[in-house]
């Protein structure tokens, strides 16, 4: 159980000067490897927008873990989840969420640490959630003129298996990984295989889902993708993460076979 004092603390001033109270049922989750000195800024950005937040260090050794812990010391809303060496998105998002379901929450809002994804829709998106929590609420990635065309373009093609592999059950993005989850569902889909640990995580975690009976909610969200000289960081490889989406979404097409009377029932109905 949450001590009552903790709960008192984690009330403070969000955006506008409004009293941010703790939810009870929905958090934030920032998975951290490496993010560099923009993960400052993100973890405030959300701070001001929602209680609690929570980030799970993945291994980092960039001395991002030191400061997160320092800004973690002297805010209750904020709690730091280091896992000792680097085990991959996937990973981070599956500790985390089950040490929120061992606490009582239902839902997690995962988003990035290094600013790319837009603190200031965390409202919107939780209250899309509340609003339907048998749902999972997907960002929708609205991207600004800076954002690298080969990084655009690709995605479409994930998007296109991804809507293939459910039967086109209204995923808006697969990629894009500022979204809702209701926590009890990802975790079944999880734990049953050793899948969707890495890169692979946020475009298995929709197919899954899909199969698994959770609608889709879509939401336009702005990206920005920020240069090195901004204290940008990316740890996308173009080689080796392509390998595994293709192979991620060759399992998934055999797993979508085996389905689809099942999906085409659902669809019918």
């Amino acid at each position: 159980m949450r001590r009552v004092g903790q709960r008192r603390a984690l009330h403070r001033h969000g955006a506008g000067g409004h009293v941010l109270k703790p939810s009870t049922s929905h958090l934030v989750l920032v998975p951290s490897y490496n993010p560099g000195p923009r993960v400052d800024a993100t973890v405030r950005a959300a701070r001001a927008q929602w209680a609690p937040v929570w980030v799970v260090v993945d291994g980092s050794t960039d001395g991002s873990t030191e400061r997160l812990q320092a800004m973690a010391a002297g805010d209750a809303g904020l709690r730091v989840i280091v896992l000792p060496e680097n085990r991959g998105k996937g990973a981070a998002v599956l500790a985390g969420i089950t040490r929120a379901a061992a606490e009582g929450y239902t839902h997690a809002l995962t988003m990035d640490a290094d600013g790319q994804h837009p603190a200031g829709l965390i409202p919107r998106f939780m209250a899309a959630s509340q609003a339907r929590p048998d749902a999972m609420v997907l960002g929708k990635p609205v991207f600004d003129a800076d954002a690298p065309r080969l990084r655009v373009n690709g995605r479409k093609v994930s998007n296109g298996w991804a809507n293939l592999e459910t039967l086109w059950a209204g995923i808006g993005d697969s990629l894009y990984g500022f979204r809702v989850y209701p926590i009890a569902p990802l975790m079944r889909v999880m734990n049953r295989q050793t899948f969707m640990r890495r890169f692979d995580f946020d475009p298995e975690a929709v197919v899954r889902l899909c199969w698994a009976g959770v609608p889709p909610i879509n939401l336009d969200a702005p990206v920005r993708y920020f240069r090195a000289d901004e204290g940008g960081v990316s740890h996308f490889n173009y080689l080796r993460d392509n390998a595994l989406l293709t192979w991620m979404h060759a399992r998934l097409l055999l797993g979508f076979l085996l389905r689809l009377p099942l999906l085409i029932a659902r669809k019918l109905r």
